[in-house]
This record gives C-alpha cells, sequence and structure tokens, in this order.
C-alpha cells in the first residue's frame, strides 16, 4: 500500500476516496468538496497493480471480484478518478507506461486481413441476444445524436442514421457502400429512406446472418446486399460511401489502404463519410484492459492522424462534425439497460462477463465525460463543388428524410 498511498495522497484533489485494504485497514485521500467513494481490496497483491497499471488492475480487479465499491457501483469510483485526472493529470508511473505503449502502438494495431476478422469476431461475434439487451431495437452500435435533452434512445439512433444520410446527399437509384455494416441497420434505413442500392461489408459472421435475415424479412433483398468482406477486398465503383464505427479497428498504420480504396471506389462526383470515436487531444495508445478485454488491435485517433492521410490520398474534406458528448448519453443508456438486464446476462455468459462488461460501459462513458474522448463526422469528396456551399442542406434534408420514406416521394 506504500506506494499506492503515495501516489492517491497526490492524486486526489477533488472529492474523498477511502481505500479498505486486505487487512479491513481504512485509508483516507481526501481533497476539495466532492463526491465520496469507498473501494474494498480483498487481496494483497492488487495495491500493486493499482498503482504500476490502474486500468488493468482496476478492471481485472472488479471483474474477478478483488476490488469493489462499497454502497455504489464501480462507475462511481471510475468518475471519481477520471475527474481528478483531468485536475491533475497523470501521475508519473502511468505517464512512463504510456510512452513505453507509444513504442509498441504499431504492433499493436496491425491488423491485416486475417488477424482483422479474428479481431473483429473476439468483440462483434458475441450472441446476438446480449446486444439485444442494452442497444436500440435497429441494434445501433455507435453514437446516438440526441437532438433535445428529452430524445429517448430509439429516437437519438434515428436521428444519427437521418443526419448522416442527409450529409451524404443521396439521390434514389445512386449505389451505396457501408464500410463496417453491422447488423444492418444503417444500410437497411438508406435503402427505405432514399431508394438507393447498397452494398455492406462486415467481417462478422453473426452480424452477416442478422443482417441478412433482416434484409430479407423487411422485403429489401432485392436492393441491399450483406457480405462477409474485408474493405480491402470490395471492387467496383459507388455513388456513396459511409462508414459508421468501424474505422476504430483499422488501426494507424493501415489509414494508407483505408482512404486509398475509399479513393479508388469513390466515384468521381461521389460523397463519403466516415463516422468514428476519435480523441480531442494530441495521439495517444490503446488502454491496455480495453485491447486485452474489448477491443484487440483496436485504437481511437486524434484528428491530427486522419486528416494528413486523407489529404494524401487525393480526398477533399468537405466537412467535420464533433459530436462526442452525443456519446456519453448514448453510453449511459447502454449502461442503464445493461444494469437492468443483469440477471439475463448472467445466464446467457456469467457473473464475472457481467462485471467485465459493466466496467467497459462505465469507463467508455467516463472517458468521453471527463479525459477526451469524441466523435468525429468526416465528410470527404473528390472536390469542394460535390456539396453544397453552406451547411443549412443538412437540417432541410434531414426534414425531408425524416418525414416521408422513398416509396412516397424521393428525397432529392
Amino acid at each position: 500500500m506504500l506506494v499506492l498511498k503515495s501516489i492517491l495522497r497526490n492524486m486526489v484533489r477533488v472529492g474523498t476516496l477511502t481505500v479498505i485494504d486486505a487487512k479491513g485497514k481504512p485509508y483516507v485521500f481526501a481533497g476539495e468538496s466532492g463526491p465520496a467513494v469507498t473501494i474494498r481490496l480483498h487481496d494483497r497483491r492488487i495495491p500493486w497493480g493499482l498503482a504500476l497499471m490502474p486500468s488493468l488492475a482496476a478492471g481485472e480487479g472488479y471483474m474477478d471480484g478483488r476490488l469493489t465499491v462499497d454502497g455504489g457501483t464501480i462507475y462511481d469510483f471510475l468518475a471519481l478518478m477520471s475527474q481528478n485526472m483531468e485536475v491533475g493529470g497523470l501521475n508519473r508511473i502511468q505517464a512512463i507506461w504510456e510512452i513505453t505503449g507509444s513504442f509498441f502502438k504499431r504492433f499493436q494495431q496491425f491488423n491485416p486481413a486475417g488477424r482483422a476478422k479474428k479481431n473483429v469476431a473476439h468483440h462483434y461475434d458475441l450472441s446476438s441476444d446480449l446486444y439485444e439487451l442494452f442497444l436500440d431495437r435497429d441494434k445501433q452500435y455507435s453514437c446516438a445524436y440526441f437532438v433535445s435533452p428529452e430524445t429517448d434512445l430509439e429516437t437519438a439512433q434515428e436521428h444519427k442514421k437521418r443526419h448522416l444520410a442527409a450529409k451524404l446527399l443521396i439521390s434514389p437509384g445512386q449505389r451505396i457502400l457501408d464500410i463496417g455494416s453491422g447488423w444492418g441497420g444503417m444500410g437497411l434505413y438508406l435503402a427505405r429512406k432514399t431508394g438507393a442500392f447498397i452494398t455492406g461489408v462486415t467481417l462478422s459472421e453473426e452480424q452477416l446472418q442478422v443482417s441478412q435475415e433482416r434484409a430479407e424479412k423487411e422485403g429489401l433483398a432485392d436492393q441491399v446486399a450483406f457480405h462477409l468482406r474485408d474493405y480491402r477486398a470490395q471492387t467496383g465503383t459507388f455513388d456513396r460511401i459511409v462508414s459508421v464505427g468501424m474505422f476504430e479497428h483499422v488501426g494507424v498504420g493501415f489509414y494508407p489502404h483505408y482512404f486509398g480504396k475509399m479513393k479508388e471506389l469513390l466515384a468521381d462526383n461521389g460523397i463519403a463519410v466516415l463516422h468514428t470515436i476519435g480523441r480531442s487531444g494530441p495521439p495517444n495508445v490503446t488502454d491496455p484492459w480495453i485491447r486485452k478485454y474489448i477491443f484487440p488491435g483496436g485504437y481511437v485517433p486524434s484528428l491530427s492522424e486522419v486528416t494528413p492521410v486523407i489529404e494524401r490520398s487525393g480526398l477533399v474534406i468537405t466537412d467535420i462534425e464533433f459530436i462526442g458528448p452525443h456519446y456519453a448519453r448514448t453510453v449511459r443508456a447502454w449502461r442503464k439497460r445493461f444494469r437492468a438486464n443483469w440477471n439475463k446476462v448472467r445466464e446467457i455468459y456469467d457473473e464475472r462477463f457481467c462485471r467485465m462488461w459493466e466496467f467497459y460501459l462505465a469507463s467508455s462513458e467516463i472517458a468521453f465525460r471527463h479525459l477526451g474522448l469524441t466523435v468525429f463526422q468526416i465528410q470527404m469528396a473528390h472536390s469542394h463543388m460535390a456539396v453544397p456551399p453552406t451547411r443549412d442542406y443538412i437540417s432541410r434534408l434531414e426534414n425531408k428524410i425524416g418525414e416521408t420514406a422513398y416509396e412516397k416521394s424521393g428525397i432529392a
């Protein structure tokens, strides 16, 4: 406890953290007025882990029941720690680990086709029943778009799809490529609303099966085709390209391949929109617990790592929007639904899985609230002339898309 005490004494500047060690001895660390949280450590080794690799030790400790929160949730503990990190930054040991991790960054994100498929399966080929317990009805697993404080998750996810559709400026009959098509919600939405023809590609066999079944059930199989295919293997020419929540799995070393392929596939007068989690600050490394248990091979980029590659690809950036606060609300809704369905998740997997997933959702929400994560929506084209000179077309098309489906009247 000696090293951990020294770190916490300097770190806790807001609120009060009480740590009860394996012998039952309490240690209190207090700063200015703020939330009070008590954690209990159930073995003698975990203080060393929290001192040296706090995220990994806290996550594994919570999963295994070796770290518990008295009278609260793991979210309360992580929120208190992140608020203090906002104030004081990383401690010296954490900073050293981040610098060390940066040397292995490219290796950790090395995602050739075979490895990329394996990494995707780790997360997205989990039981569909799991995702149905906390996602919206359309199984949108990306940032929603809340147009008011009263907007619920279901409506906000519809607004996200509508917002992206408006930025794509789709005309009936156009060909659209959906890179990372997931459970099919985005592609099916675009088909219903715009009369376009959709090609969706995913590396998840579980998601592919669900999306193909949905296309058949909705009578859109002649308009929407989903494939188990790496984006690098896609051929053809598309009027529009959309990619939502997939870019986080590409890896920095493959960004030139990604945007080079996008340029190759995009028609001369085409428009592409990329929706991805990003960092508000400079480049960093993937959290070690997230990399080990949730998203192997994953990485959240800074804008400075993305825009130069787009420029070198020959594509032109025509619009960038930041919607990070919307993801904090999205993940909070997921976390509440997940906790409400805890027993059902435990029937699918086990108690340790439930704690792992709760830690993932709680830490993700906190990262968007306190630790600088955001969401980029980047619109690209071969020429600035592909989109209108002012942004009011987005709200105009959103209204039109929301009011009518293609079958009644086209949007363009």
